[in-house]
């Protein structure tokens, strides 16, 4: 009989936020009448700006017509596209990104998770703890991550913690990894890392040879001017990071997916035999066989937000939501929480009271507040403790919750 891939018998039965849904539906199932607050999975609320659906519309209508008709495109993405993702994510900040260095797909989640089918399985990772599930999860598909210990932590993969002793800045590897995952703005914690702070990560990896890989797809909620908006705003970043970027916050793309990863030309990898091979060439190479390319309307879209008008219905729908991430913020410091995050970051990363482990304070909100979260437990062993609530809802629902918080009479 024929096998199957052994790693992904050894995940956790489930996908966090499949289990947080899991959970909230069942008591949804039991008590029907609940007026249930989700501040949980990092979904959004607010519509498509008008910019995107005046394209999305023309677009249709070209795929209506003969004339205008579009099939099959090209698997890294329209030119029309990657020209204005050149342009005003990367040259109007200086940085010097070619169009052949840009490879659109239907997501920062999707790439994030494909890029290991060009890495060896030998390579040793490194992650931030907490951190996004999909790096560890996809590592243990892999076959990179080891076995599952009863700490929480996998063997073969390095734990950076970014806890509250460490001002959740995470301290250097000490086992040398090939591959390091970075995130910033953080998702879950909604911290970030100075320029100066992003060089050290950058320094190291061109000293150790490790590949830094790079998701910054909160980056359009930064307002602070020492946060770096791309890893290659770093001198010497080009040598050795890959960025992951994503529509799906930024315009509320996460129903209609968009989103694409930067990899420079001079970003090498070796070979078994020791030879230097670019990874832009790999990463083409898989891409054109294992994706078919986004969507012509999809990416039509997007290239309306490049306009001044998109732009500022851009801007208006990230404000909209940090406003509600000051609310998160300000409101459980007056209720006697501590928290970080919310200012560069639509995340909130507040501290359980007492001796809550994340996932009973999760079931103590849903059940006494009806307010659902995300268990800090479940981003990494470093997570248990806390607790992550996301600034994506109404500012109505964020009022709200914030009056049910500070109502809490907690252990």
């Amino acid at each position: 009989m024929f096998r199957i891939n052994d790693n992904f018998t050894k995940l956790p039965a489930s996908y966090l936020f499949s289990e947080v849904a899991r959970r909230v539906n069942a008591y949804s199932e039991s008590h029907p009448g609940a007026d249930i607050i989700r501040m949980g999975i990092g979904d959004v609320t607010r519509p498509l700006c008008q910019a995107a659906v005046e394209a999305l519309h023309k677009a249709v209508d070209d795929e209506a017509a003969g004339e205008t008709f579009h099939g099959y495109g090209p698997e890294q993405g329209y030119s029309f596209l990657a020209e204005k993702i050149a342009r005003y994510d990367y040259r109007e900040r200086g940085i010097e990104i070619d169009t052949d260095e840009i490879f659109v797909s239907d997501g920062a989640k999707s790439d994030t998770g494909n890029i290991g089918d060009i890495l060896s399985t030998a390579n040793r990772v490194a992650v931030t703890d907490p951190v996004y599930p999909v790096y560890v999860d996809t590592n243990v598909m892999g076959g990179r991550a080891g076995d599952l210990g009863a700490d929480g932590r996998w063997t073969e993969i390095e734990y950076l913690p970014c806890t509250a002793e460490n001002g959740f800045v995470p301290a250097l590897p000490v086992n040398n990894p090939d591959v390091i995952y970075l995130c910033y703005p953080n998702n879950p914690t909604g911290t970030t890392l100075t320029r100066c702070q992003l060089k050290t990560w950058v320094d190291y990896c061109r000293e150790h040879g490790a590949l830094l890989l790079f998701d910054a797809a909160y980056e359009a909620f930064i307002r602070e001017e020492d946060v770096a908006h791309s890893i290659y705003e770093i001198e010497g970043a080009r040598e050795v990071a890959i960025e992951f970027r994503s529509f799906s916050k930024t315009a509320g793309f996460t129903g209609i997916r968009l989103g694409y990863t930067v990899v420079p030309k001079e970003l090498m990898g070796l070979d078994e035999k020791g030879n230097k091979i670019a990874l832009n060439g790999l990463w083409r190479r898989r891409q054109t066989t294992k994706f078919n390319g986004a969507s012509y309307l999809t990416q039509r879209a997007a290239e309306a937000l490049y306009t001044e008008e998109g732009q500022r219905q851009v801007k208006e729908t990230i404000d909209y939501y940090l406003e509600n991430a000051r609310m998160l913020r300000e409101g459980l410091a007056e209720a006697g929480y501590e928290a970080v995050g919310g200012i560069n970051s639509p995340y909130i990363w507040l501290k359980t009271p007492g001796t809550m482990t994340s996932w009973e304070f999760f079931d103590y909100l849903l059940d006494r507040y009806h307010i659902v979260g995300t268990p800090g437990s479940g981003f990494g062993p470093s997570g248990e403790g806390y607790f992550r609530l996301t600034a994506f809802n109404t500012h109505e629902n964020t009022r709200r919750c914030i009056e049910r918080l500070g109502a809490t009479d907690r252990k």
